[in-house]
């Protein structure tokens, strides 16, 4: 990230812009930095000016605390204002819940696109959410950064095999550095069912994208974001799972962006 901007409480807010046209601003998820939207960035580029950055906690961003949701959202207000004063959003999985709190808080925003934003569609699904919200929260207040990161594997369907294995893989000193973060991606989503109330408040258009190849609840849940929205409309991506490719997902933002 080769740009910085200041958000309203201080922090440094690392990002970099690709292109010169409209601002479209992208928002990772969880355990995910600036760096991981940079290749789509690039397909957006030649008619967008596409903005990748490292959410607070993360690569070269700062923090400060106490976090809030709210401060996620004047950071996002920091970078709009730095990259033209108005800009589309898309948000990648949990990043797709702070995208729509940013949104329905009034920020200029023209358009947003979320893929497969986690949310569940019945109350056994807020039991798990707040489950595991009580978990992560003693396992970082006990400094268990390993064991955070594990959990949140865990919750994402990722076998124990898996989780040993990225255990021992060189990205996992990176993962661990941003274990903290996961309480805010956390927050952002609240309850973890769709926020149908936020949703119907947006006047802007809303897409929703989930993968072909994705579990079926990720398919329902884009579809009920799209359903709740007053301008929602839901796409499928034949093939594509939760780690889409950047060269099939680009096009069809690009149509959306366009508009």
């Amino acid at each position: 990230m080769d740009k910085k901007t200041v958000s309203r409480d201080g922090t440094a807010i690392a990002y970099e812009r690709i292109g010169a046209g409209p601002p479209v601003v992208l928002v990772g998820g969880a355990m995910t930095t600036g760096d991981g939207l940079l290749p789509l960035a690039a397909q957006l580029a030649h008619r967008f000016g596409a903005v990748a950055y490292d959410r607070r906690g993360r690569g070269s961003s700062g923090d400060t605390t106490p976090f809030s949701v709210a401060r996620e959202v004047e950071d996002l207000a920091a970078l709009i204002d730095a990259v033209g004063g108005s800009a589309a959003l898309y948000g990648h999985s949990s990043g797709g819940a702070l995208v729509l709190r940013a949104a329905a808080s009034g920020l200029p925003v023209t358009q947003v696109a979320l893929y497969e934003p986690p949310f569940a569609l019945d109350p056994s699904g807020a039991e798990e959410r707040a489950a595991y919200t009580g978990r992560l929260t003693e396992l970082l207040a006990e400094g268990r950064h390993d064991d955070a990161v594990e959990l949140f594997m865990a919750l994402t369907g990722a076998p124990p095999e898996m989780i040993e294995g990225a255990r021992s893989s060189p990205m996992w000193p990176g993962m661990r550095a941003i274990a903290p973060t996961l309480a805010y991606d956390d927050a952002a989503m609240g309850d973890g069912l769709v926020p149908a109330d936020r949703l119907a408040s947006l006047s802007v258009p809303v897409l929703t994208i989930a993968g072909g190849a994705s579990a079926e609840w990720m398919r329902e849940a884009a579809r009920a974001v799209a359903d709740a929205a007053r301008e929602g409309t839901y796409r499928t991506l034949d093939g594509q799972n939760h780690m889409v490719d950047p060269v099939v997902l680009a096009p069809l933002l690009t149509e959306f962006f366009a508009v």
